[in-house]
Formats: structure tokens, C-alpha cells, sequence
């Protein structure tokens, strides 16, 4: 399948349908001297693109809409504007762009913005969402209009940085140190509702989401590199059930796990996708026209520079039993 994108190197892709077309939201790669290491300089992104596209078909044109917001328009942000997400609240009829990017200390934190139509530009509050750490927030509305943000990523998106309580930073565990040991749980992403405008937490605060291993039922390990939660959180919904979805990291798998709510649990479910040439990837998953897409990226076209990637698209499908699978069900 060829890059989607083409005109820019682009990553990190969040898809979403509104006003009939679909739209994307990834990061921008951009050519650097930074060499690759864990956590993550060599991904020096400084602006945002949305682009958009009236069908999915190969030959189909992607329109570029241009800068979107860039780290110059937002008063906390030192750098790195890393994975974003998007979402659309009917109340105030506001399309929001929900961004990771480091602060004036070093620290990742995540920033909203605001505007009138899904392509912007985007005008950013002040400060970042109160509560809110690490990297990769992903936006889920539900049916009753409820939104929640899910977020974090390990290693240089800082989630290890929080073993001793949500919001509290510890220095310590900057770097690539996550939890070891027999029987030591792995990480989870968070997540919190969102309140009316979806610009807050709600007071409830942040919750952990858990993983279950099927053939246990206890939490996935740490130590479970094939399984565990690393970044690049999203969340969808098939036929009542909720899908929540991730990437492992180092060992380059698209995983997902099924639940019954939200805020989980979820039950490991399987690879969604093999590892890609690049570090890792990072997804979406939406249902256009009747039919269900996973967007992704690769350094194809870069020809595996790590830093330079290009976003992608499949269509993937779901069995009798409401597994995900790549090849059409017969």
C-alpha cells in the first residue's frame, strides 16, 4: 500500500469523519541532525497539518490545508509537538486539537485548541489541560456524548515518570526505565473525561486503564513485551463493545483489547498489525462509509530513516466473533 500522504513526512495519523469527509490529524516530520536515541530527540516536530480527503480510494486526492497550529502559538511550549488528536463538541460547535509537547521545564504536558471548522487554524488555551502528563492523547465521544481523552507513552513520553501517583513527577525515571520484575504489572495508559467544552478533566480526575491477560485474567505484566501498553493509545466502538488500542513499543505491534465500558477493564484481544519499517507506529481506527479503516505509518518512502515517516491506510475487517482481521471474513 502506498504513503497516503506525500508531500510532507507525516506520523501518528488520528483519523476522524466530519461534515462527510475524513480528516487527519498527524504529526510533521521534519529533516534533523539529532541522532536516534530513546527518548525520542530525533522526533523534533514544530507544527501541525490537516489534511483531509472526500474518499479513501488509491487514486484519491488528499488535500493539505496547511499549517494548522505551530509551536510559536503556544505560550507553555519549549518543543516538541509530538502525536495529536481531534474532536468535535456539538454543544459549542468547536473542533479541538488536543497535542502533546514539552513545557518550559522539559516536561511533556497536553494542550487543547480550538476552532470554527475541522481544518483550523487552531487557537490554543494559555496553558496545558490541568492534570494532564506524558504524550498521545486520543479523543473518544461516546454515544451519549460524553468525550474522554486517553494519553501516555513510555520511555520519552514520560509515563514511567509517574510510578509514584498521577501527577506527580519523579525525575528519577526519566530515560527508558520502566518497571521489571516476576509478577510486576505493566504500565497503563490514562484516562479521563472530559468536561462540557472538552478543554478539563471532569473532577472524577484520571483513571489507569488496565489490560487483562485472557488466560489469567490479572493484569498484563511488564515483562510481557508483546502485550503490554506502551503508546499510541485509541479507543472505537463495534456493536457495543469498546476497543481500545495501542502500540507495544519495542516489539512493534498494533495490539487492542475489548471492554464493556470506557474506563475498562479490557481483555487482551490480539495484534491488530506486524511490525513496520521505523521505530514503532502509531494508529487510528475509524468506520467510513459503512466500512472500518486502520491508519497507520511507515518509513517506506523515507527509506527507513526512523524520523521520517509517511502515514498509510488499510481496511481491516471484523470476524464472527468480533476479532479484528485483516483479510475480509469469508
Amino acid at each position: 500500500m502506498p504513503p497516503l500522504i506525500t508531500n510532507i513526512y507525516t506520523a501518528d495519523p488520528s483519523a476522524h469523519v466530519f461534515n462527510g469527509k475524513i480528516y487527519i490529524y498527524p504529526s510533521h516530520d521534519r529533516e534533523t541532525d539529532i541522532q536516534f536515541n530513546d527518548n525520542g530527540d530525533q522526533y523534533d516536530m514544530a507544527d501541525y497539518h490537516v489534511f483531509s480527503t472526500s474518499s479513501l480510494d488509491p487514486a484519491a486526492e488528499v488535500t493539505d490545508h496547511g499549517i494548522a497550529l505551530k509551536t510559536e502559538d503556544i505560550p507553555w511550549v519549549s518543543k516538541q509537538l509530538w502525536a495529536p488528536d481531534a474532536a468535535y463538541n456539538p454543544s459549542t460547535k468547536k473542533y479541538l486539537l488536543y497535542f502533546p509537547a514539552r513545557d518550559k521545564e522539559g516536561v511533556f504536558r497536553i494542550g487543547v485548541a480550538s476552532a470554527d471548522t475541522p481544518e483550523g487554524p487552531f487557537t490554543p488555551e494559555p496553558e496545558p489541560i490541568k492534570g494532564s502528563y506524558s504524550i498521545d492523547p486520543a479523543t473518544f465521544v461516546d454515544d451519549d456524548g460524553t468525550a474522554y481523552l486517553y494519553f501516555g507513552g513510555l520511555w520519552g513520553g514520560q509515563l514511567q515518570c509517574y510510578q509514584k501517583g498521577h501527577n506527580i513527577f519523579d525525575a528519577t525515571w526519566q530515560g527508558p526505565k520502566e518497571p521489571t520484575g516476576e509478577n510486576v504489572p505493566s504500565l497503563g495508559a490514562r484516562v479521563g473525561k472530559l468536561d462540557a467544552e472538552f478543554k478539563q478533566f471532569t473532577e472524577e480526575g484520571v483513571k489507569d486503564v488496565v489490560i487483562l491477560a485472557p488466560e489469567t485474567g490479572k493484569p498484563i505484566l511488564a515483562d510481557d513485551h508483546d502485550r503490554r501498553f506502551f503508546e499510541a493509545a485509541w479507543m472505537h466502538k463495534y456493536k457495543g463493545k469498546y476497543y481500545f488500542s495501542y502500540s507495544t513499543g519495542d516489539t512493534h505491534y498494533l495490539c487492542y483489547a475489548v471492554g464493556d465500558s470506557p474506563y475498562g477493564p479490557f481483555t487482551y484481544g490480539g495484534r491488530i498489525l506486524e511490525p513496520v519499517l521505523g521505530w514503532t507506529t502509531h494508529h487510528s481506527i475509524v468506520e467510513f462509509e459503512g466500512r472500518w479503516w486502520l491508519f497507520h505509518h511507515d518509513c517506506e518512502l523515507s527509506k527507513g530513516i526512523d524520523h521520517l515517516r509517511s502515514v498509510k491506510v488499510t481496511e481491516i475487517f471484523y470476524d464472527g466473533e468480533g476479532k479484528i482481521v485483516l483479510e475480509k471474513p469469508e
